[in-house]
Order: C-alpha cells, then structure tokens, then sequence
C-alpha cells in the first residue's frame, strides 16, 4: 500500500496529500496587536515562557496560497494546490530560544487541513477572504500609497474577524512576531480514547528556499468577535501595532522533534 498520508492503495493516487517536499507561493496580509499577556502565556506549552519584549504581541494572518508537491501536478489542477488560510501567531521563550507559535488557525481545503495536523498546525475549516492587489484596472488597491486591504474569517456560519490595512510606506520586513521557528504541538488521542495520547510530541519546522518580495508597512484597522465554537476572542486586540502586506515563497520538506 502506498500514499504519505490516507487514504493509502495501491498506487499511491489517492493519498490526500503528496509526500514532501511542498512548495508554497502567495501573499499575506498580517495585523499586529497587543493583548493581555497573561492570556498568551495561557496558550504556552509546558516549560514555555513568554517572550521578554513585548510579551502580549499577536500576528494575525491572512493567506492566499497556491502550493503542490515536487511533481507540480497539482499546479494544473488549480483546485488541489489553491487555498486560504487565517492564523494567530504569538511568541515564546524555550529552551533558551525565542520562537513562533500559533495557537489558532483555520484553512478552505481539506489537504491544507490534513497537511497541517502532520506539520503540527491546530487547523480548523473556515471561510478565509483577501483583497487582492491589482496591476491593471480600477477593481483593486495598487501597491502603494493608500492602497486599502480587507481581510475575513468567518468559521461555522459566524464571522470571527475581520481587518482593513492601509498601505502607506514600504517596509524591510513583515512585522516581527512571525519571525522565529514554529514551535508546535504534535498530539493524536489513542484509540483506546482513555486519555492517553498516541502521539504527544513538541516539534519545530521551518522552510527553505524562502522569497519575500513587495513587502508594505501600513496602518490597520482590526475587529475580533466571539464564538461558541472558537476562542480566538480570548486573545483580544488592546492596541494595534500596524498592518502588513507582502509576497512570499517558501519550500518546506521536514520538521523537527524537540520532544517526546
């Protein structure tokens, strides 16, 4: 039987998603924020601290990415490599080190789904909407001054965020609070759902082949609203850091265990 993940035959065809290497190109449009710092340090792992300067920043993050396997078959079959994504990211100290982490994150597609649980990403399904920039026309901001950027989640029929970026100087980079490796949980309950896992590691990842390209600093505007069925309210915007837009490239071929 063959397939990196399931369903697995004999061929290998079916399997969700391609063995790695993944290759991903997109855009993203980034809010930062300032919330209590005691609710992030609540989103930690065991052994984790919060990070020493600013302490209750946040990320969240919209994506629209187009990404497939080394065989780029999927690249011309648009509905198997195109999807969105929406995440919160917020920082940490382990180990003597300074990491990423996000605590919250929901995809369109069913493979971004499963391809994250392997990566160690909480994904959920949601419905992830972006402003796209434009060359030609008038449908769309230009990447310049007072080009306007809007992004939404809406998860189970609610909407759960939304955000406006204005766009008005470039910047060296996108914002600081995605700027370290990923530290993540891996977890999957045993079967005997008593309890106790059958997988409970902490793992890193991170890409290779990175390219970030037309990257905007601008001013932003963010709303966060509650949920019975999410909690990404719980990490609430007290003060708004500004506001990002840029292009990125990445490839991504295997993580990290730190722990067992």
């Amino acid at each position: 039987m063959e397939g990196f993940f399931f369903p697995r035959t004999p061929t290998g065809r079916s399997s969700i998603v391609p063995s790695p290497p993944w290759h991903y190109s997109g855009e993203m449009i980034t809010v930062e924020y300032r919330t209590h710092p005691d609710r992030v340090a609540e989103m930690l792992p065991e052994g984790a601290e919060l990070a020493e300067d600013d302490p209750g920043a946040v990320a969240l993050i919209w994506a629209d990415w187009q990404s497939c396997g080394d065989d780029f078959s999927e690249l011309l079959d648009p509905y198997k490599s195109q999807y969105k994504e929406c995440f919160a990211v917020i920082r940490c100290r382990w180990d003597d080190r300074d990491w990423s982490r996000s605590p919250f994150i929901w995809v369109d597609k069913d493979f971004a789904l499963v391809r994250g649980y392997h990566q160690g990403y909480p994904k959920k399904l949601g419905d992830i909407w972006m402003t796209r920039p434009v060359t030609v026309g008038r449908a769309g901001p230009r990447l310049e001054p007072g080009g306007r950027f809007g992004a939404t989640l809406t998860v189970a029929g609610r909407r759960i965020a939304e955000a406006v970026v204005t766009l008005t100087e470039p910047a060296p980079s996108p914002g600081f609070v995605n700027a370290h490796p990923m530290l993540h949980d891996r977890r999957w309950p045993a079967i005997e759902s008593d309890g106790s896992m059958a997988v409970d590691e902490m793992v890193t990842m991170r890409g290779y082949d990175g390219e970030v390209a037309d990257v905007w600093a601008g001013e932003a505007q963010l709303d966060v609203f509650d949920s019975p069925w999410d909690e990404l309210a719980y990490l609430e915007p007290l003060e708004i850091i500004g506001g990002y837009y840029h292009r990125v490239g990445v490839s991504w071929r295997q993580g990290t265990t730190l722990r067992k």
